[in-house]
């Protein structure tokens, strides 16, 4: 009891952050509630003096609800429909991630931009944005300071493509299809990916480009599952050489993240569940609730950031996001060319 006594003064400063930012979120889905939140917490943390009260559940926020928020994420990826319909994509989504982690870790160790955030960056540019960071931050150990600044390289682009892309694609002739499937592998977040492909049907009146790029991203979502994966064994291994094979110190559960076999399980669960009749709106209430637990994560981070020293070690996060950015929409569309879509 005294556990919760100590964090409740955090969660309810936390709390009182994300509750307007997902407010604002929704009334501004371009930019959204999570960096809503991190610029909230930000801000706070300039003028706030008593972090010692709070700060045992402001870190329990930002570390454990934020591992919630991704179990909970997982029930919103129903794997047969999203391996069905999304199919198509797949060689172009796999060209775009492909892309985006070569580009981060090339201009990692050519700029030597921390290993974290360029890894943080790679994975949110190439998959989906803020869930990609938030579900990839726990698992290589990040910072708060870290994550703020690979969501806030993130939303700059997201932003930017939310508001470029569909000019863009009318100006290179894409066709409607053509467009749902650059905006759903070329842009970051899914809120820009739906803003993107909202601005397209209102310009193209009939074209119903949203359902195809909502499910091109879905699909491009569920590279979170073996990137996750795949980074939790590398870091397993390096914890193993660092400490020695033989210690007997070493254990394999505290450095393997199992909120990820969890988010596994979910999407699991969600599978089998619509498999055997129960309705997709049944998941909806989880996954609402994860993405307000990830907008209270977000606040919770924000406070945790100093904002001067964010915004003086930010020039090459931010290159490296727009090379990401920019390679990724090339590849899509020279893949659409390749597979005679465009």
């Amino acid at each position: 009891m005294s556990v919760w006594k100590d964090r409740g003064l955090g969660l309810l400063l936390c709390l009182c952050i994300a509750l307007p930012c997902w407010l604002l979120g929704r009334a501004v889905p371009v930019v959204g509630g999570p960096v809503f939140a991190i610029l909230a917490g930000m801000v706070v943390a300039l003028f706030y003096r008593e972090k010692r009260r709070t700060q045992a559940g402001i870190a329990f926020t930002s570390k454990k609800i934020l591992q919630y928020a991704v179990i909970l994420l997982g029930f919103g990826l129903n794997l047969s429909e999203i391996a069905k319909v999304g199919l198509q994509s797949l060689p172009i989504i796999l060209s775009t991630i492909t892309t985006s982690l070569v580009v981060a870790f090339a201009l990692h160790k050519l700029m030597k931009v921390p290993s974290n955030i360029s890894t943080l960056v790679g994975v949110g540019s190439s998959i989906c944005g803020g869930s990609a960071i938030a579900a990839t931050a726990p698992v290589i150990g990040a910072d708060d300071e870290e994550i703020a600044q690979s969501i806030s390289v993130i939303f700059l682009f997201n932003v930017a493509a939310a508001l470029l892309f569909p000019t863009l694609g009318g100006a290179l002739g894409l066709s409607n299809e053509g467009f749902g499937l650059f905006a759903g592998t070329a842009v970051n977040d899914t809120s820009s990916v739906t803003a993107a492909a909202a601005a397209w049907d209102g310009m193209h009146p009939g074209a119903n480009t949203l359902d195809t790029a909502t499910i091109v991203k879905l699909t491009r979502t569920l590279a979170i599952i073996p990137i996750t994966l795949a980074l939790a064994l590398w870091r397993t291994a390096k914890a193993r050489r660092a400490g020695g094979a033989g210690e007997s110190g070493f254990s394999l559960k505290k450095v393997f993240p199992t909120f990820i076999l969890f988010f596994v399980l979910a999407s699991v669960i969600t599978t089998a569940a619509t498999a055997a009749g129960v309705e997709p709106g049944f998941f909806a209430p989880f996954k609402e609730l994860s993405k307000f637990l990830i907008i209270m994560a977000m606040g919770a981070i924000g406070l945790n950031t100093d904002l001067v020293k964010l915004v003086k070690s930010g020039g090459k996060p931010i290159l490296m996001g727009f090379c990401c950015w920019v390679a990724i929409a090339a590849v899509s569309l020279g893949m659409q060319h390749v597979l005679g879509i465009w």
